[in-house]
């Protein structure tokens, strides 16, 4: 298998499509609608409705509109379900009903668009955002769902792209490259490759989407040893603002590849991805849970393992505290690539006193199941973060701050807030300069790192103004205490992000501006910064 490109099984790409550069594409946005048709036309949709089509109700279409609202929802629904009738959905229709359900947050899920697409093809993707771009109609893109503030990956009266059928996953003849595309879960990529004694570098929970984990840079269990989700891409296949494909790597696309390695959804739709691909069999590791007593214990061993953990790449932890069911509890999630039962690295780890564990050996796909039991759907969601340097002090006084504002929150139904922590080492980052480097902007110099992480989930949206005013409490103070202790960091990690985060001026300035230079060179009307509001823009 060519390592930067893989065949399409479903078609042939159009040989204007199978640009190497942006300039030669013939499908820049139409300003009236013959142009579309011919476009629509071109990429084989043989239904494509003359103008006028008064069955469809179309009102002259907008030219160089530079409005975000989109006046013409119904048609442009009606005219995407006469071009595309198998994957696109309207309201009230069982598809459309089970499309909102497939979010993980009821915030997402409540949000309503005016239609769905399911691409079943990178063309049919192509051919929504011709359309969106003609009637200048916001749309989202969605690959998981897994984000947790409405908008992000749905859009209230626009038009949803939902990747969900994009859901190929092929292997390599020798086994180095994995193509996987943008609508799969990585439970799906799991399930396919353990049979196989093989794995890519990939989420933790079974649930999330591989494409928001990957463009937003993607921790995972291998990290230690192979980097970040983002930096383990060798080609990316995107659909461009002017609705061309292109296959991105660093030899093809060198700037628009770095921009895609943590640059979130800011430069194209990504429709599948190349993933490095390695051996891969069973794993030692659990959730162990210890009275919050420990904590002292736990923030101790944690510091210890951010320094001594280069020393064995193997191992991945995350640390947190949560209040459930009346108290607080303190847990470990410890994973270990090998069948190694209690490596020495986890050793102040093992040594504290536990309530519970279920550190066993078996596989990758058991794992990320386990973990999405502590992450179930259908709850409301608030996700905050922060980075700071690995301070034990700073780590003590931030539980405390913790615990202080979740007190006020108690009563609230179905609330389990936690915090979680995480090691970012120097051997994670020595993986951020490969292949060019990707976009977050840290470097070895600055590790190790530890990473905050609020999570909170409850049930009534009465709730929602205090709840979320307390996990940005937790936040903001953290941030001025590890300021006047000299161990703040400036790096925001975008998965974690909430929607307020300015998440790309903790790239860096330098980071940040060259961002936004490639996304004007690639995306000259600004398509994703403006109709594509939801997420992290780059401004």
């Amino acid at each position: 298998m060519n390592t930067s490109r893989f065949i399409l099984s479903s078609f042939s790409i159009l040989a204007c499509f199978a640009t190497e550069t942006v300039s030669d594409t013939a499908y820049d946005e139409s300003n009236n609608f013959n142009e579309l048709v011919l476009a629509l036309k071109d990429l084989n949709y043989a239904t494509v409705p003359s103008f006028p089509a008064p069955s469809l109700s179309f009102p002259s279409p907008p030219v160089n509109s530079s409005s975000n609202g989109c006046t013409l929802t119904l048609p442009k629904c009606k005219f995407l379900g006469t071009i595309m009738p198998n994957v696109t959905s309207q309201p009230g229709s069982a598809s459309y009903v089970e499309g909102d359900s497939n979010y993980w947050s009821s915030q997402q899920a409540e949000t309503l668009p005016a239609c769905r697409v399911q691409p079943e093809t990178s063309r049919d993707v192509s051919a929504s955002l011709l359309v969106t771009k003609f009637f200048q109609c916001p749309f989202a893109v969605k690959s998981g769902g897994h984000a947790a503030f409405q908008g992000a990956s749905n859009i209230n009266g626009g038009l949803t792209i939902d990747l969900a059928n994009l859901n190929m996953i092929q292997v390599s003849s020798d086994n180095t490259l994995t193509q996987v595309g943008a609508g799969n879960r990585w439970i799906d990529v799991y399930m396919h490759l353990d049979p196989l004694q093989l794995s890519v570098i990939g989420g933790r929970v079974a649930d999330i989407g591989v494409g928001g984990l990957t463009l937003g840079g993607g921790i995972s269990f291998f990290s230690g040893r192979h980097g970040w989700a983002c930096d383990g891409v060798r080609n990316y296949q995107v659909v461009l603002a002017n609705a061309s494909i292109v296959e991105v790597n660093q030899q093809s696309f060198p700037d628009l590849y770095f921009a895609l390695r943590g640059g979130g959804n800011n430069f194209g739709i990504v429709t599948s991805f190349d993933l490095e691909t390695f051996p891969q069999g069973q794993m030692w590791g659990g959730m162990t849970a210890y009275p919050i007593t420990a904590n002292a214990s736990i923030l101790s061993a944690l510091e210890k393992f951010a320094v001594n953990a280069s020393s064995d790449p193997d191992a991945a932890l995350i640390v947190a505290f949560a209040y459930a069911e009346g108290q607080y509890i303190a847990s470990t999630d410890i994973e270990y690539a090998k069948p190694i039962i209690a490596p020495p690295v986890f050793q102040a780890f093992t040594n504290i006193e536990s309530i519970t564990s279920t550190l066993r050996i078996t596989t990758l796909t058991n794992l990320t199941e386990e973990l999405k039991t502590v992450n179930p759907s259908g709850f409301r969601e608030f996700y905050t973060t922060a980075t700071f340097k690995n301070t034990p002090d700073l780590q003590n006084q931030i539980l405390e701050l913790f615990v202080t504002e979740v007190n006020s929150i108690t009563d609230a139904e179905g609330i389990i807030p936690a915090l979680v922590l995480q090691p970012i080492t120097t051997e994670v980052i020595s993986y951020f300069s490969k292949n060019g480097g990707n976009a977050l902007g840290i470097t070895e110099s600055d590790g190790p790192l530890i990473l905050l992480n609020i999570a909170i989930m409850w049930s009534s949206p009465l709730d929602d103004d205090r709840i979320i005013s307390a996990g940005n409490r937790v936040v903001n103070s953290s941030v001025a205490l590890a300021k006047s202790m000299n161990a703040d960091y400036k790096y925001i990690y975008q998965n974690y992000a909430s929607q307020n985060q300015n998440v790309f001026a903790g790239y860096g300035a330098a980071n940040q501006q060259r961002l936004i230079d490639i996304s004007r060179k690639y995306d000259p009307e600004q398509i994703f910064q403006t109709l594509q509001p939801g997420y992290f823009k780059l401004n």
